[in-house]
C-alpha cells in the first residue's frame, strides 16, 4: 500500500456520553503521541445545524464528534479494541470514509494530494468542513452561516447533517448526501429548495472578506456505516459505493 493509500482512511464518530465524560474528552482528546497510527483527530461538541445562537448546544453538548485520520485500517481496528475511548466508539455510530478531494486547506491533517474523480453522479458522498474562525468575524459568520445551515439541514438530498464546535475557534459541519448531484446543485444554488442561493451567496461574501484563518471542505466516499444513531441506521444510500 503506497503513502497516499495509507493516509486514505478517515473516520467520523458520533457518541452521546455523560456531561463530565463528554467534557473530559473534548478538553483532553486523544492524540497521535498516545495513539499508534493516528495521524490527527478533532474531538468536538455536536450541535444542530441552524439552531438559535442562544441554544445551549451552541455552547456544549453531551454528544461529541470524533473526526480522525488513520495510517491504515489495522491501526484503526487496534484503537477500537485496545483504547478505552476506542471501545466506546466501537459501540457507537460511525462511518469509515475514503478521501475524494479537498477545497481550501487546514493544518495538522495530512490530506492526500491526489484527488479521485467520481463518474456516477448518483453516488452517495459525505462532506466535512473545518474552519478556524477569526474571533472578530464570528458575528458576521453567524449572520451568513445560519441560513446556509438551515438550507443543508432541511435539504431533501441529505440523510444526516450536523455541526460541531471545539473552543476556542474550531467550527465544523458534517453532511451525508444521497447523491453527488444533489450536493453539487446545493453548492451552486441550483437546488429546488426555497432560497437556493444561500450557500453560493455566503461563499461570495467569504471571498469578499474571509471569516476564517483556515477553512477547508473535504469530500469523501462512504466505505461503510456502523452502529445506530438516534434509533436509526442505514443513513447511506443503499447503492454500493463506486469509483
Amino acid at each position: 500500500m503506497n503513502e497516499v493509500e495509507n493516509q486514505n482512511l478517515f473516520t467520523y464518530h458520533l457518541i452521546k456520553l455523560s456531561f463530565f465524560s463528554a467534557l473530559k474528552n473534548v478538553l483532553s482528546p486523544i492524540t497521535k503521541t498516545k495513539i499508534k497510527g493516528l495521524i490527527h483527530e478533532e474531538t468536538m461538541s455536536a450541535m444542530e445545524l441552524g439552531s438559535s445562537i442562544y441554544s445551549p448546544t451552541r455552547l456544549f453538548s453531551r454528544t461529541i464528534v470524533v473526526f480522525a485520520q488513520w495510517e491504515d485500517e489495522n491501526q484503526f481496528s487496534e484503537f477500537l479494541q485496545s483504547n478505552s475511548l476506542g471501545k466506546q466508539l466501537s459501540k457507537s455510530w460511525y462511518l469509515k470514509l475514503k478521501f475524494i478531494r479537498q477545497w481550501g486547506a487546514i493544518s495538522h491533517f495530512n490530506i492526500p494530494k491526489t484527488h479521485i474523480e467520481i463518474d456516477n453522479e448518483n453516488q452517495s458522498v459525505v462532506a466535512v468542513t473545518l474552519a478556524r474562525m477569526k474571533y472578530t468575524e464570528i458575528p458576521r459568520f453567524l449572520r451568513w452561516g445560519r441560513p446556509v445551515e438551515k438550507l443543508v439541514r432541511d435539504h431533501s438530498g441529505t440523510t444526516l447533517s450536523l455541526a460541531s464546535i471545539r473552543y476556542p475557534n474550531l467550527i465544523s459541519t458534517f453532511t451525508i448526501w444521497k447523491s453527488q448531484k444533489e450536493m453539487s446543485e446545493m453548492v451552486h444554488g441550483h437546488s429546488k429548495m426555497e432560497n437556493p442561493k444561500r450557500h453560493s451567496n455566503a461563499m461570495k461574501e467569504r471571498t469578499r472578506k474571509d471569516f476564517h484563518f483556515e477553512f477547508t471542505t473535504l469530500r469523501f466516499l462512504p466505505i461503510s456505516e456502523h452502529g445506530i444513531w438516534n434509533g436509526k441506521k442505514n443513513y447511506l444510500n443503499n447503492e454500493k459505493t463506486k469509483l
